[in-house]
């Protein structure tokens, strides 16, 4: 049996900070990853999948400019080149990773350790006794549970694909199928996307994703709400049909290509934890105060998308999560995380982004309120671009004239929201931000109008 200051399990951002600061600290610290060393976002998530983006951000660029700025030809994403290029960022991230922890003396494992008792683990045939152990495992897709869901790609796969097939099915109206949507059908390809509730986006602004369904239906995707997957039926020549009910009807489409946008799950795969008493949710996962401790181990701590904290999964929740798990760990008193306003964007085109309340969240908050928003699209920074679609929503405090919300569509929302979750932070009143000497023609200048 071998006794150490601190197990990490899982090398994403959460769990590769902490153990390099507590290995830094002077703590005997292994960590243990169940794939490769890197994390879904360096490897499977969201740089490997802003290549992708920014190929169709380029090629739509140049057709929507074609005749205006410049001759666009027959401009189109070469596939298999674009994923080349895009394994040449991923090239070497497990190797180096894992080295790189090796280098500040963590012990690496490569398998999925699995609790004995709660203060044992195993991790192949090794038995470790940790004093302190941080599980930060990530999330995986969501199971479908229907009939044939062996024949549905997951988004891991679709960014690896060789050849981009003409016909494809997204089963989910989230970032995964909106975000690989709005990729597919710049590149040639036929798209429907199937979400069983009555609009897609549902952590977003109701009005901002109207803006973004009118634009893929106009780009000619075909999006289909209230409608269940029922199953997955493949036909010779590696073609499928996706059948599903909607609104009550049985239909059936046929495709190349099924991918998974139904949502992830906390990963706790092979943990075994009801043997180390680490009380977990399968949908929420492990459940944790809001110091990161496992409210039923107090060894245990956990962070990033495995953790039911109650906060977006998303990279910069687990970086803050990360950050605070170190903090708790080196000293005597715990703290709470501290999120601050969470900016969420779904890298589309153009892009949807929001930070702070909704419209219904600030009602049901009771808020005093008043409502920014137009349509534009006829600003010159988006004309400029040859863009048809950008619309805005602020939230102001009526008593003190704080930012409280902004909801944005177009071509630099992923940039502007970050203007106005600072905003946000910092307390600014519309007021501060009018009164701002900004840069102009930019379109961190807008932000004057929109308040």
């Amino acid at each position: 049996m071998k006794k150490i200051d601190l197990l990490v399990i899982g090398a994403g951002p959460a769990g590769g900070r902490v153990a390099t600061k507590c290995a830094q600290a002077g703590w005997n610290v292994a960590i243990a990853e169940a794939r490769e060393f890197g994390g879904t976002c360096a490897l499977r998530g969201c740089n490997p999948k802003k290549v992708l983006v920014h190929a169709a951000e380029v090629v739509d660029a140049a057709r929507r400019s074609d005749g205006k700025l410049c001759d666009a030809g027959d401009i189109k994403i070469k596939w298999n080149e674009l994923i080349q290029f895009k394994n040449s960022f991923v090239k070497g991230i497990p190797e180096n990773s894992r080295q790189k922890f090796e280098d500040k003396g963590i012990k690496t494992y490569l398998g999925s350790p699995r609790f004995i008792s709660e203060s044992q683990l195993m991790i192949g045939d090794e038995t470790i006794e940790p004093t302190h152990v941080l599980i930060a495992t990530g999330a995986k897709p969501r199971s479908l549970d229907i009939p044939g869901e062996e024949y549905v790609t997951t988004s891991d796969a679709f960014m690896n694909l060789d050849e981009l097939p003409k016909r494809i099915v997204f089963i989910g109206g989230g970032y995964i199928s909106f975000e690989f949507a709005h990729v597919a059908v710049r590149a040639g390809s036929d798209v429907s996307i199937l979400e069983r509730a009555d609009r897609p986006l549902k952590g977003f602004e109701e009005s901002i994703v109207d803006q973004l369904v009118s634009k893929s239906e106009n780009l000619g995707m075909q999006l289909r709400f209230n409608s269940k997957v029922l199953s997955v039926q493949k036909n010779e020549g590696d073609t499928y049909v996706v059948n599903f009910e909607q609104n009550g009807d049985s239909v059936s489409i046929e495709a190349d290509l099924v991918v998974h946008g139904a949502g992830r799950v906390p990963n706790l795969d092979g943990l075994d934890l009801e043997k180390g008493n680490v009380a977990f949710d399968k949908e929420r996962g492990i459940r944790v105060t809001k110091t990161l401790r496992s409210k039923t181990n107090s060894i245990v701590l956990a962070a990033g998308d495995c953790a039911d904290t109650g906060v977006a999964p998303l990279t910069p929740t687990a970086n803050a999560e990360g950050y605070t798990a170190v903090q708790n760990l080196l000293s005597e008193n715990d703290s709470e995380v501290s999120y601050g306003p969470v900016p969420a964007v779904a890298f589309t085109i153009p892009a949807v982004a929001s930070v702070g309340l909704t419209e219904s969240q600030a009602k049901e908050q009771n808020k005093s309120f008043r409502i920014n928003e137009a349509d534009a699209s006829g600003w010159g920074s988006v004309k400029k671009v040859c863009e048809s679609t950008a619309y805005y929503k602020v939230l102001v405090d009526e008593e003190s004239d704080q930012i409280i919300g902004a909801h944005l569509i177009g071509p630099t929302a992923a940039e502007t929201i970050n203007l106005f979750a600072m905003a946000i932070k910092t307390r600014l009143t519309s007021t501060d931000l009018q009164s701002l000497t900004l840069a102009f023609p930019t379109s961190g200048y807008n932000i004057r109008e929109m308040v």
